[in-house]
């Protein structure tokens, strides 16, 4: 129980940045509080899919990791962020990526805070 509560708070402080610092990435909402319930429920929904279909999608496009030397990455993480995207309208979470390039832009930055704070929070390992 305790991963999931630092793998949570790691997704929600990721997307966090990447909110502040991609301006086509956007979560609205009437207050701060409402701002950081949704930033947690979407990064919920971000851990969901992360869990669920990126390896599915990661297993079928193997042959594209060994072809382009893990640079796919970049599009799989983005494609999982307009998914998260996607979910989120449809669970009236008011949090959108606007495009293609923004969410690969997003991807990236997701992934480089995400290991800094994994590398800092605590988890079952410890």
């Amino acid at each position: 129980m305790k991963n999931f509560v630092v793998k949570t708070i790691a997704n929600a402080g990721a997307l966090a940045v990447a909110i502040w610092l991609v301006k086509d990435i956007t979560l609205t909402g009437d207050s701060t509080g409402n701002q950081a319930l949704t930033l947690v429920l979407v990064a919920l929904v971000f851990g969901l899919v992360n869990f669920i279909v990126k390896p599915v999608v990661k297993l079928l496009t193997l042959p594209l990791f060994i072809l382009t030397l893990g640079l796919i990455t970049l599009v799989v993480n983005a494609l999982m962020l307009l998914l998260t995207s996607w979910l989120a309208d449809k669970l009236d979470l008011s949090f959108q990526v606007d495009g293609f390039w923004t969410a690969v832009l997003g991807g990236l930055i997701i992934s480089i805070v995400s290991w800094a704070l994994h590398m800092v929070l605590p988890d079952d390992n410890d």
